[in-house]
């Protein structure tokens, strides 16, 4: 096993490692200034004890369980606060080391950075495309990340804007040209936000609103996205003509980017989001992206400052110029008269004005963003036309392509609700006490007739009955304010048979919604397929959906195409990690066949979440290990709360993202198809079998596993938290069915057993090792893509688990359930074994040295915290789970233990 002590650093590392000595000892200064010396004394003995038990020291193991037992509460609360504050500091200085390596590569201009467009453009071009080839194929491509709520960041949003400010410093000084003097100044202000941090209660003592999720994510696409969007599109331009000689300006290239978010439309499960917040959500985005058009433009309109006596402008400037001076007199009240004869600044002083009337309501606004984005391009045409091109048209462009990315919408607005929750107001509209008691073959051809003689309900509907109507109205009446793109698609989750969408339509129906064009429903509905059972069943649930007379009639009404979101979290709870991604892979399958052989134009929509086991990972490793034909240019993946900070903290960060989305599409034109599953379909069937046996066998038929789990893990802790609007459980049930996956990886990902991560892997890899060969494993993981990623994810999740740590969780269990933590430690050490000789490895990650590094440096600052949440789990719960500091001590252990782990649920 390798040590911290044979750890090697390349030199591209240095940086990280100045910035982590740097940022630790500045920590270790807050401490001992904020908490004394007593304070840091305690944190610098937990670490140097915890780091000589990693070095095999049996009598610092012991010493290290005695330092952190029964330590007085609040004193328990500061040093996990303290190891929590070193694990922040330490995520930022890995965020701007990506960027250091960006600059890097950025400066070398003989060889672009793997995985970015130059390196994507070089590979189109080995493979034997030209430039027109190549922006053809662009045209098809839409990268679409769609925000979501859950699981939310368990770091509150008061302290992300502190840490995004930290990191934003330590990355003003990366500028060679800053002077000693700013260094210390910046340093200094790094300091404050710190001590700030600090000082700061890390969580809130009231559960987040739907308001307080909206914020969170419209902060991100607000202040980050929203500045980097045009840069994407610049950097193609450029690449462009240096690989392949192509000209093209910034309004030829392709739009790309397309933003959705649930935040505000996500029912599932959460009763504070209804008709109201639809409207709430996107009137706020509405007002937040014209305020921000406004500004933009009034710092325009002072660039822009050309006179008239000294450059002429377009006759269609001066015609809208004169329009808006009727139709907008307040702007010409607003305009100085030493600025009467400068005609650009005259004309976006009026489209101001004009942005102002939208954002307040009043006569003559703007009614589409269409209209905004015209006047702009009059703008941009006038300069082109008029030797501008070198005197503001560049900022003019930069804001064409926001203002054709954002709209006046921001980002679309999806809606989701359960399956179960739309069965029960039919059956009440229905009158059908019976009706849930039916089959789905028997409720399908109920709703057909329901939809083919236009039947209104024919009973009363109870509240959540009339607040489901309302949603739907509210969606519509949304489309028809802020405009097309303000709505997006209605997703039914839990979708486990046609009905389940053919219950959509009628509902919308009995909202009164139809285009009185057409008498059609204007909406698309997209079946969330995430359980095992839906999964092993995609391709039936499409082709009954696809061969119902009335559902192609709608279909055909909305352009022929289909959206099907395939769900990467349930089954994994439900099947395992290896079952699941079979499931899924199969799925996938299925449904594009069926699209096919209906002549439907079929989207596949990611429902990824921030582990590996809920999907995580690389965006270039999920197209590499789809089948093919299932993306086709197209990326729609969920972005989950607690990634979004990772993705997007940062304004190059969020640059390198994109970047990379769109090395990802585009990298499916030059993949082999000697790549595709083939002949290892059979081995990875066999493995899924076995390891989903293994799996269920301990998960869900052994009786007592549930209770083990609810003591080994801080779950209830989690269940307490502060940190969403969705509860941990679904309505209606108990046990692990009821429990949402999110909470039971990140409950587990806490004790470090990551169950969900790789349990079962082992077996489903030995017996097909036995029954089939392990050569064939090996020739499997160097042939498939699938393969390879699937024991990369298997891997990391093993590497992230530490049954050493998990034996003092499992001892808050007692010797009656020991059988689980033994079942455990089996399957774990064959996984180890299995992925460990596939690759040809002797420990994990050795051919990840720079991931293998990482896991263990941060291990003796994750030590204590884990000792001392042991510790505080069993006082918390013999005190009844009554006493509220040593609840908030745990919520501080939760938190550092994430931030250390990197990850939640």
């Amino acid at each position: 096993m390798t040590h911290r002590e044979q750890l090697q650093f390349p030199s591209k590392e240095a940086g990280l490692r100045e910035d982590v000595h740097a940022l630790g000892g500045l920590v270790g200064e807050v401490v001992r200034d904020q908490g004394g010396a007593e304070l840091f004394d305690l944190v610098e003995g937990d670490r140097v004890t915890a780091i000589r038990q990693r070095e095999g020291d049996p009598a610092a193991a012991v010493e290290l369980v005695v330092r952190t037992a029964n330590r007085p509460v609040e004193l328990a609360r500061d040093l996990i606060r303290a190891f929590g504050k070193w694990f922040e500091v330490v995520n930022l200085a890995e965020q701007v080391h990506r960027l250091r390596r960006r600059q890097a590569y950025l400066t070398r201009s003989d060889r672009p950075q793997p995985g970015g467009i130059g390196d994507c453009l070089y590979r189109l071009k080995a493979a034997g495309f030209d430039g027109e080839q190549v922006l053809s194929l662009l045209r098809g491509v839409t990268i679409y990340p769609v925000f979501t709520a859950h699981p939310t960041e368990s770091t509150r949003r008061t302290m992300l804007r502190k840490q995004q400010q930290i990191a934003d410093l330590m990355a003003e000084r990366l500028d060679p040209t800053l002077t000693p003097d700013d260094r210390r100044a910046a340093w200094e202000r790094i300091r404050t936000e710190v001590t700030a941090g600090w000082q700061t209660e890390v969580h809130p003592r009231e559960r987040l609103t739907v308001a307080d999720e909206r914020e969170h994510v419209l902060f991100y696409l607000a202040e980050v996205i929203y500045r980097v969007v045009p840069a994407l599109y610049e950097e193609l331009g450029i690449w462009l003509q240096a690989v392949f000689g192509v000209t093209v300006e910034l309004g030829g290239i392709p739009r790309l980017l397309r933003f959705g978010t649930w935040v505000g439309g996500d029912m599932d499960n959460n009763s504070e989001v209804h008709a109201k917040t639809v409207r709430e959500t996107l009137h706020r985005q509405q007002q937040l992206i014209i305020s921000t058009y406004y500004e933009e433009c009034r710092a325009l309109s002072d660039k822009l400052s050309q006179s008239a006596s000294r450059v002429g402008v377009s006759r269609e400037l001066e015609e809208r110029i004169a329009e808006y001076a009727i139709l907008l007199p307040n702007a010409h009240s607003a305009t100085p008269m030493r600025h009467d004869r400068m005609p650009y600044r005259i004309f976006l002083t009026q489209v101001a004005e004009r942005l102002r009337t939208t954002y307040d309501g009043r006569p003559n606004h703007y009614e589409k963003a269409a209209q905004f984005i015209h006047d702009l391009e009059i703008v941009a045409d006038s300069l082109r036309a008029n030797r501008g091109r070198h005197a503001g048209l560049f900022p003019v462009e930069r804001l064409l392509c926001r203002a054709r990315t954002f709209g006046f919408h921001l980002a679309t607005l999806d809606l989701r609700q359960h399956a179960a929750v739309h069965r029960e107001v039919i059956r009440q509209g229905l009158g059908r006490a019976d009706w849930t008691a039916c089959t789905p073959t028997e409720r399908a051809s109920v709703l057909r007739e329901s939809l083919a003689r236009d039947r209104g309900p024919v009973a009363a509907f109870d509240a959540v009955g009339r607040r489901t109507l309302a949603v739907f109205e509210a969606m519509m009446q949304g489309r028809y304010k802020y405009g097309e793109h303000a709505i997006g698609d209605y997703v039914v989750s839990g979708t486990e048979a046609a009905e389940d969408v053919l219950g959509v339509l009628l509902l919308a129906r009995w909202a009164d919604i139809t285009d009185r064009g057409n008498d059609e429903v204007p909406l698309d509905v997209v079946p969330l397929i995430e359980s095992a059972r839906a999964l092993e069943g995609a391709g039936g649930i499409l082709d009954e959906l696809l061969g119902d007379p009335l559902y192609r009639r709608h279909l055909a009404a909305r352009g022929d195409r289909q959206t099907v979101l395939i769900g990467y979290s349930d089954s994994d709870k439900e099947i395992g990690i290896a079952a699941s991604r079979q499931a899924i892979y199969e799925a996938q399958t299925a449904v594009l066949k069926v699209a096919a052989g209906r002549a439907v134009e079929l989207s596949l929509f990611h429902g990824r979440g921030g582990t590996a086991s809920r999907g995580g990972g690389p965006l270039d490793r999920l197209v590499a290990s789809a089948p093919a034909g299932a993306i086709r240019g197209r990326l729609r993946v969920t972005e989950q709360g607690e990634g979004i900070s990772d993705s997007y903290g940062l304004r190059r960060i969020a640059l390198r993202s994109f970047e990379k989305a769109v090395y990802a599409v585009m990298q499916e034109h030059t993949r082999a198809a000697s790549l595709q599953a083939g002949h290892h379909l059979e081995l990875m069937q066999r493995i899924a079998s076995a390891s989903r046996a293994c799996y269920r066998g301990l998960v869900y038929d052994e009786a007592d596993f549930y209770g083990y789990f609810r003591v080994v893990t801080p779950i209830d802790v989690i269940e307490r938290m502060q940190i969403g609007g969705r509860v941990a459980h679904r309505a209606g049930g108990t046990g692990i069915e009821a429990l949402r996956t999110i909470p039971w990886v990140f409950a587990w990902n806490q004790s470090r057993h990551a169950l969900p991560g790789w349990y079962g892997a082992g077996t489903g890899l030995d017996t097909a090792a036995r029954e089939l060969g392990a050569e064939r494993l090996t020739r499997a993981w160097s042939e498939w893509p699938f393969f390879t990623n699937l024991l990369d994810d298997i891997e990391i999740e093993l590497a992230r688990a530490d049954l050493g740590i998990a034996a003092h969780y499992d001892e808050l269990a007692g010797p009656a359930m020991e059988r689980f933590a033994a079942a455990l430690r089996g399957e774990y050490a064959l996984a180890q074994r299995w992925v460990t000789w596939i690759k040809g490895e002797v420990d994990l990650l050795d051919s990840r040295p720079r991931v293998q590094r990482s896991v263990l440096l941060r291990s003796p600052y994750l030590d204590p915290m884990h000792l001392m949440q042991v510790d505080l789990l069993r006082r918390w719960r013999e005190s009844g789970r009554e006493d509220r500091a040593l609840f908030e001590a745990l919520l501080a252990s939760v938190t550092g233990i994430a931030q250390g782990l990197q990850t939640t649920g």
